[in-house]
């Protein structure tokens, strides 16, 4: 396993993030159990979850099977560098959700009860909440790490302006801030690379993009669907159909490299400046391990450029509107 920095860090991680939005809706609990084992067998130290996981099962429900790995002890949360997310609706009540200072506390503890832990890692904001300052956002935050609850502090889903704000408010502070980003960053959606690659990189956070698959787009999909593996309906057929061309030439590229398309896609992330590691989600130990190997995949500037070929992205802005 490859590790690197948590942006300007000193928190090494690995290059692969297990996501856990699956477990307990669509995994079970001991397969689940397995895929955190696996993963620290292969030397995965970074994992991603969120108050709301949980789906059909309930909310926070993805956090309790989480913690009850914790429990069984074996140095598992000692070796795990753990991130968790505030800010969704937990209860229908005044304060259940967003960034307020008391919905931050609240919602820290809670997770805290049902990962079985003293603290997380890197505590992120789901989104950004426009209806409550930063100053109390921060101080809220401060309280949380003066009393050891939270390490580190990352934002998702944020614009490249939004990172620029809750930074100089911490610079102002004295505080260090935000130290990652989580956005959705693959082939298919390159919106980031506009502003928000550009921000994160200029105030020192790591980028960890979402659905680095774009749902199973760029995991296959025209083959798949040809065998009669996969079936699509709504958007995704309506993509597919539009876009058959394109995937093929991305779906064949891949076979010429001889990588799957979906490890193709997570090792391309990997070569982004920027980019601290893709968030996998896995269903099942398979599509972990297929996930994991795309970390020692090598690509040079002639695979680089004709991936930019078959999906166009963005220059910095201003110059990719403007000149």
């Amino acid at each position: 396993m490859d590790y690197t920095h948590l942006g300007r860090t000193g928190l090494s991680v690995s290059r692969a993030v297990l996501g856990t939005m699956n477990f307990g809706p669509e995994t079970s609990e001991d397969d689940s159990h397995a895929i955190m084992d696996r993963a620290h067998e292969l030397g995965v130290n970074f994992f991603d979850t969120a108050n709301g996981y949980g789906g059909s099962v309930g909310k926070g429900a993805t956090e309790e099977i989480i913690g009850r790995w914790f429990a069984q002890g074996g140095g598992r949360r000692e070796k795990t560098v753990l991130a968790t997310k505030v800010y969704g609706e937990m209860v229908d009540w005044p304060n259940g959700g967003k960034l307020s200072a008391l919905n931050i506390r609240r919602s820290l503890d809670a997770s805290l009860q049902r990962l079985q832990t003293d603290h997380v890692d890197l505590y992120q904001f789901h989104h950004v909440d426009r209806a409550t300052p930063w100053d109390e956002i921060w101080q809220a935050i401060d309280v949380a790490v003066q009393q050891g609850k939270v390490l580190y502090v990352g934002s998702s889903n944020f614009a490249g302006w939004h990172i620029a704000q809750a930074q100089e408010a911490a610079e102002r502070r004295n505080t260090l801030g935000l130290v990652s980003e989580q956005s959705i960053y693959n082939l298919v959606v390159r919106d980031v690379e506009r502003e928000v690659l550009p921000a994160a990189r200029e105030y020192g956070l790591g980028v960890i993009p979402w659905s680095p698959l774009q749902g199973g787009l760029l995991g296959g999909v025209i083959e798949k669907t040809e065998n009669g593996s996969r079936r699509l309906s709504g958007r995704s057929a309506e993509y597919v159909d539009a876009h058959r061309d394109q995937l093929q030439s991305y779906e064949s590229f891949a076979k010429e490299l001889g990588h799957t398309p979906g490890e193709l896609a997570l090792a391309w992330l990997l070569h982004q400046p920027g980019v601290t590691a893709p968030i996998t989600g896995p269903r099942t130990m398979e599509q972990w391990e297929s996930a994991v190997r795309a970390v020692d995949i090598r690509l040079d500037q002639r695979a680089l450029d004709r991936l930019d070929e078959i999906f166009p992205g963005h220059d910095t802005s201003p110059e990719d509107y403007a000149w």
